[in-house]
Protein backbone atom coordinates (compact mmCIF):
# COMPACT_ATOMS: atom_id res chain seq x y z
CA UNK A 1 0.00 0.00 0.00
CA UNK A 2 1.66 3.30 -1.22
CA UNK A 3 1.78 6.18 1.47
CA UNK A 4 -0.69 8.46 1.26
CA UNK A 5 0.14 12.17 1.85
CA UNK A 6 -2.05 15.54 2.81
CA UNK A 7 -1.25 18.81 3.91
CA UNK A 8 -2.01 22.73 3.23
CA UNK A 9 -1.29 24.62 0.32
CA UNK A 10 -2.71 27.87 -0.37
CA UNK A 11 -2.51 30.17 -3.69
CA UNK A 12 -0.62 33.97 -3.84
CA UNK A 13 -0.44 36.25 -6.20
CA UNK A 14 -1.74 39.96 -6.98
CA UNK A 15 -5.46 40.61 -6.52
CA UNK A 16 -7.66 39.39 -9.40
CA UNK A 17 -5.18 36.69 -10.58
CA UNK A 18 -7.94 34.17 -10.54
CA UNK A 19 -7.14 32.16 -6.99
CA UNK A 20 -10.40 31.48 -5.81
CA UNK A 21 -11.82 30.36 -9.22
CA UNK A 22 -9.08 27.96 -9.39
CA UNK A 23 -9.40 26.68 -5.77
CA UNK A 24 -13.21 26.33 -6.54
CA UNK A 25 -11.74 24.05 -9.78
CA UNK A 26 -9.33 21.50 -7.59
CA UNK A 27 -12.37 21.40 -5.42
CA UNK A 28 -15.44 20.82 -7.69
CA UNK A 29 -17.46 23.05 -6.05
CA UNK A 30 -17.91 26.81 -5.42
CA UNK A 31 -16.31 27.11 -1.65
CA UNK A 32 -14.90 30.81 -2.47
CA UNK A 33 -17.07 33.45 -4.04
CA UNK A 34 -15.42 35.28 -7.25
CA UNK A 35 -15.71 38.35 -9.02
CA UNK A 36 -13.96 40.45 -11.39
CA UNK A 37 -13.79 43.32 -8.50
CA UNK A 38 -10.60 42.88 -6.92
CA UNK A 39 -10.24 42.11 -3.14
CA UNK A 40 -13.55 39.50 -3.45
CA UNK A 41 -11.62 36.91 -0.73
CA UNK A 42 -11.80 38.33 2.84
CA UNK A 43 -11.13 35.40 5.13
CA UNK A 44 -8.96 32.36 4.22
CA UNK A 45 -11.40 29.93 3.12
CA UNK A 46 -10.53 26.33 3.27
CA UNK A 47 -11.12 23.98 0.40
CA UNK A 48 -10.43 20.29 0.43
CA UNK A 49 -9.45 18.25 -2.53
CA UNK A 50 -9.52 14.17 -2.47
CA UNK A 51 -7.80 12.04 -4.81
CA UNK A 52 -6.61 8.16 -4.38
CA UNK A 53 -3.46 9.35 -3.22
CA UNK A 54 -3.94 11.97 -0.02
CA UNK A 55 -5.84 14.94 0.81
CA UNK A 56 -5.14 18.73 -0.15
CA UNK A 57 -6.11 21.16 1.83
CA UNK A 58 -6.62 24.47 0.01
CA UNK A 59 -6.51 28.01 1.85
CA UNK A 60 -8.41 30.54 -0.88
CA UNK A 61 -6.70 34.35 0.99
CA UNK A 62 -7.34 37.75 -0.14
CA UNK A 63 -4.75 39.08 -2.83
CA UNK A 64 -2.18 40.91 -1.45
CA UNK A 65 -2.18 44.76 -2.11
CA UNK A 66 -1.03 48.10 -0.53
CA UNK A 67 -3.75 48.62 2.44
CA UNK A 68 -5.63 51.65 2.40
CA UNK A 69 -7.48 50.98 4.88
CA UNK A 70 -7.53 49.12 7.99
CA UNK A 71 -9.68 46.03 6.36
CA UNK A 72 -7.03 45.92 4.02
CA UNK A 73 -4.23 45.66 6.35
CA UNK A 74 -6.27 43.03 8.37
CA UNK A 75 -6.57 41.18 4.75
CA UNK A 76 -2.59 41.41 4.65
CA UNK A 77 -2.19 40.63 7.60
CA UNK A 78 -4.21 37.41 7.81
CA UNK A 79 -2.70 36.36 4.41
CA UNK A 80 1.15 36.58 6.22
CA UNK A 81 -0.56 34.65 8.77
CA UNK A 82 -1.57 31.33 6.54
CA UNK A 83 1.62 31.75 4.83
CA UNK A 84 3.35 30.80 7.66
CA UNK A 85 1.73 27.86 8.10
CA UNK A 86 1.18 25.94 5.06
CA UNK A 87 3.30 23.26 3.29
CA UNK A 88 3.06 24.21 -0.31
CA UNK A 89 2.71 27.79 -1.45
CA UNK A 90 1.25 28.24 -5.28
CA UNK A 91 2.17 32.16 -7.26
CA UNK A 92 -0.83 32.91 -9.55
CA UNK A 93 0.07 35.10 -12.57
CA UNK A 94 -2.06 35.22 -15.36
CA UNK A 95 -0.91 34.20 -18.79
CA UNK A 96 -2.52 37.45 -20.44
CA UNK A 97 -0.87 40.62 -18.01
CA UNK A 98 3.03 40.46 -18.19
CA UNK A 99 4.73 40.16 -14.79
CA UNK A 100 5.05 43.62 -12.90
CA UNK A 101 6.34 45.14 -9.77
CA UNK A 102 3.99 43.95 -7.80
CA UNK A 103 4.20 40.35 -9.01
CA UNK A 104 7.79 40.30 -8.53
CA UNK A 105 7.46 42.25 -5.25
CA UNK A 106 5.21 38.99 -4.17
CA UNK A 107 7.75 36.43 -5.18
CA UNK A 108 10.44 37.75 -3.29
CA UNK A 109 8.00 38.10 -0.37
CA UNK A 110 8.35 34.30 -0.81
CA UNK A 111 11.91 34.16 0.73
CA UNK A 112 10.08 34.94 4.21
CA UNK A 113 8.82 31.83 4.64
CA UNK A 114 11.49 29.33 4.35
CA UNK A 115 9.40 26.33 5.15
CA UNK A 116 6.98 26.10 2.25
CA UNK A 117 7.93 24.69 -1.27
CA UNK A 118 6.68 27.03 -3.77
CA UNK A 119 5.38 26.44 -7.32
CA UNK A 120 4.56 28.71 -9.79
CA UNK A 121 1.33 28.83 -11.49
CA UNK A 122 0.52 30.57 -14.88
CA UNK A 123 -3.39 30.86 -14.92
CA UNK A 124 -5.99 31.99 -17.35
CA UNK A 125 -3.89 30.00 -20.27
CA UNK A 126 -7.77 29.45 -22.05
CA UNK A 127 -7.42 33.17 -22.58
CA UNK A 128 -3.54 33.47 -23.70
CA UNK A 129 -2.29 32.74 -26.85
CA UNK A 130 0.68 30.31 -26.98
CA UNK A 131 3.57 33.07 -27.51
CA UNK A 132 2.04 35.07 -24.41
CA UNK A 133 2.08 31.76 -22.22
CA UNK A 134 5.15 30.82 -23.37
CA UNK A 135 6.28 34.55 -22.70
CA UNK A 136 4.66 34.19 -19.35
CA UNK A 137 6.23 30.85 -18.04
CA UNK A 138 10.00 32.54 -18.97
CA UNK A 139 9.00 35.22 -17.23
CA UNK A 140 7.76 33.76 -14.08
CA UNK A 141 10.86 31.23 -14.43
CA UNK A 142 13.23 33.53 -13.75
CA UNK A 143 11.53 35.01 -10.84
CA UNK A 144 13.15 32.76 -8.28
CA UNK A 145 15.41 30.25 -8.42
CA UNK A 146 13.80 27.35 -6.10
CA UNK A 147 10.23 26.82 -7.94
CA UNK A 148 9.71 22.86 -7.16
CA UNK A 149 7.55 23.29 -10.96
CA UNK A 150 6.39 26.00 -12.97
CA UNK A 151 2.58 25.14 -14.29
CA UNK A 152 0.29 26.64 -16.95
CA UNK A 153 -2.99 26.12 -16.71
CA UNK A 154 -6.66 27.44 -16.94
CA UNK A 155 -9.31 26.84 -14.36
CA UNK A 156 -12.34 27.34 -16.64
CA UNK A 157 -11.49 24.47 -19.07
CA UNK A 158 -9.89 22.38 -16.76
CA UNK A 159 -6.69 21.97 -18.55
CA UNK A 160 -3.72 21.06 -16.44
CA UNK A 161 -5.35 20.83 -13.05
CA UNK A 162 -4.71 17.29 -12.34
CA UNK A 163 -1.05 18.17 -13.36
CA UNK A 164 -1.10 20.45 -10.59
CA UNK A 165 -3.16 18.74 -8.10
CA UNK A 166 -0.46 16.04 -8.53
CA UNK A 167 2.27 17.91 -8.22
CA UNK A 168 1.12 19.43 -4.96
CA UNK A 169 0.34 15.58 -3.45
CA UNK A 170 3.79 14.94 -4.57
CA UNK A 171 5.03 17.87 -1.89
CA UNK A 172 2.97 17.06 0.84
CA UNK A 173 4.30 15.28 3.89
CA UNK A 174 3.34 11.57 4.15
CA UNK A 175 0.36 11.22 6.33
CA UNK A 176 -3.67 10.53 6.56
CA UNK A 177 -6.38 12.84 5.41
CA UNK A 178 -7.16 15.90 7.87
CA UNK A 179 -10.64 15.97 6.94
CA UNK A 180 -13.30 13.11 6.02
CA UNK A 181 -13.61 12.33 2.68
CA UNK A 182 -16.93 13.71 2.15
CA UNK A 183 -15.82 17.09 3.40
CA UNK A 184 -15.35 20.35 0.75
CA UNK A 185 -14.94 22.73 2.94
CA UNK A 186 -14.88 23.94 6.98
CA UNK A 187 -16.57 27.10 6.08
CA UNK A 188 -19.82 26.96 8.33
CA UNK A 189 -23.21 27.23 6.41
CA UNK A 190 -23.80 30.57 7.85
CA UNK A 191 -20.32 31.59 6.24
CA UNK A 192 -20.75 30.31 2.73
CA UNK A 193 -24.86 31.88 2.87
CA UNK A 194 -23.14 35.29 3.95
CA UNK A 195 -20.68 34.85 0.97
CA UNK A 196 -22.92 33.79 -1.43
CA UNK A 197 -24.99 37.45 -0.56
CA UNK A 198 -22.08 39.08 -0.84
CA UNK A 199 -21.37 37.83 -4.14
CA UNK A 200 -24.90 38.48 -5.62
CA UNK A 201 -24.23 41.95 -3.97
CA UNK A 202 -21.04 42.61 -5.59
CA UNK A 203 -22.10 41.88 -9.71
CA UNK A 204 -22.82 45.21 -11.60
CA UNK A 205 -21.90 47.94 -8.76
CA UNK A 206 -19.43 50.72 -9.40
CA UNK A 207 -16.31 50.50 -8.69
CA UNK A 208 -15.98 52.10 -5.55
CA UNK A 209 -18.74 50.30 -3.71
CA UNK A 210 -17.64 46.73 -3.63
CA UNK A 211 -15.28 47.47 -0.53
CA UNK A 212 -17.73 48.49 1.35
CA UNK A 213 -20.24 46.16 1.07
CA UNK A 214 -20.03 43.03 3.87
CA UNK A 215 -22.94 40.49 4.77
CA UNK A 216 -24.16 39.46 8.11
CA UNK A 217 -26.31 36.53 8.49
CA UNK A 218 -28.73 36.89 11.35
CA UNK A 219 -30.73 33.67 10.53
CA UNK A 220 -31.10 30.68 8.77
CA UNK A 221 -34.24 28.54 10.10
CA UNK A 222 -36.31 25.30 8.01
CA UNK A 223 -40.35 26.19 8.18
CA UNK A 224 -41.95 23.14 9.89
CA UNK A 225 -42.82 20.61 7.60
CA UNK A 226 -39.42 21.40 5.59
CA UNK A 227 -39.55 22.31 1.92
CA UNK A 228 -39.07 25.74 2.74
CA UNK A 229 -35.77 27.66 4.63
CA UNK A 230 -35.97 31.04 5.82
CA UNK A 231 -32.93 32.92 5.80
CA UNK A 232 -32.72 36.63 7.09
CA UNK A 233 -29.42 38.80 6.37
CA UNK A 234 -27.86 42.45 6.22
CA UNK A 235 -26.02 43.83 3.47
CA UNK A 236 -24.21 46.63 5.39
CA UNK A 237 -22.34 49.32 3.45
CA UNK A 238 -20.65 52.48 4.73
CA UNK A 239 -22.81 55.42 3.35
CA UNK A 240 -26.26 55.93 2.72
CA UNK A 241 -25.90 57.22 -1.04
CA UNK A 242 -24.57 53.59 -0.86
CA UNK A 243 -27.17 52.03 0.65
CA UNK A 244 -29.52 53.70 -2.20
CA UNK A 245 -27.14 51.98 -4.53
CA UNK A 246 -27.63 48.29 -3.66
CA UNK A 247 -31.50 48.89 -3.14
CA UNK A 248 -31.45 50.28 -6.60
CA UNK A 249 -34.76 52.36 -8.02
CA UNK A 250 -37.73 51.51 -6.10
CA UNK A 251 -35.59 48.69 -5.00
CA UNK A 252 -35.52 46.87 -8.55
CA UNK A 253 -31.49 46.43 -7.40
CA UNK A 254 -31.94 44.58 -4.01
CA UNK A 255 -34.80 42.07 -5.62
CA UNK A 256 -32.19 40.93 -8.57
CA UNK A 257 -29.41 40.71 -5.82
CA UNK A 258 -32.57 38.63 -3.68
CA UNK A 259 -32.80 36.29 -6.99
CA UNK A 260 -29.11 35.70 -8.00
CA UNK A 261 -28.54 34.84 -4.26
CA UNK A 262 -31.34 32.32 -4.22
CA UNK A 263 -30.47 30.41 -7.13
CA UNK A 264 -26.85 29.81 -5.39
CA UNK A 265 -28.67 29.72 -2.01
CA UNK A 266 -31.04 26.56 -2.88
CA UNK A 267 -28.86 23.95 -4.11
CA UNK A 268 -26.52 24.91 -0.82
CA UNK A 269 -29.40 24.32 1.88
CA UNK A 270 -31.71 21.66 -0.37
CA UNK A 271 -34.58 23.47 -0.64
CA UNK A 272 -36.38 26.56 -1.55
CA UNK A 273 -35.31 29.60 -0.10
CA UNK A 274 -37.46 32.68 1.41
CA UNK A 275 -34.70 35.47 1.52
CA UNK A 276 -35.05 38.26 3.73
CA UNK A 277 -32.38 41.34 2.82
CA UNK A 278 -32.01 44.15 5.03
CA UNK A 279 -29.69 47.16 3.88
CA UNK A 280 -28.13 49.06 6.47
CA UNK A 281 -25.66 51.60 6.91
CA UNK A 282 -22.76 50.92 9.67
CA UNK A 283 -20.06 54.58 8.96
CA UNK A 284 -16.39 53.80 7.75
CA UNK A 285 -16.76 50.00 8.82
CA UNK A 286 -13.64 49.24 7.06
CA UNK A 287 -11.48 51.88 9.48
CA UNK A 288 -13.35 51.09 12.84
CA UNK A 289 -11.82 48.54 14.82
CA UNK A 290 -14.77 48.16 16.69
CA UNK A 291 -17.10 47.61 13.40
CA UNK A 292 -13.98 45.39 11.96
CA UNK A 293 -14.71 43.09 15.20
CA UNK A 294 -18.57 43.03 14.99
CA UNK A 295 -18.34 41.96 11.16
CA UNK A 296 -15.84 39.58 11.27
CA UNK A 297 -12.25 40.90 10.51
Amino acid sequence: MSETRSGFATFVGRPNVGKSTLTNALVGEKVAITSEKPQTTRRAIRGIVNRPGGQLVIVDTPGIHKPRTLLGQRLNDLVEQVLGDVDVIGFCVPATEKVGPGDRRIALSLDGYPRAKKVAIVTKTDAASRDEIAERLVEVDSLRDDWAAVIPLSALTRVQLAVLVDELLALMPEGPPLYPDDVVTDESLEDRVAEIIREAALEGVRDELPHSIAVTVDDIAEREGGGLTDIYANIVVERDSQKAIIIGHRGSRLRDVGARARAQLEPLVGTKVFLKLHVRVAKEWQRDPKQLGRLGF
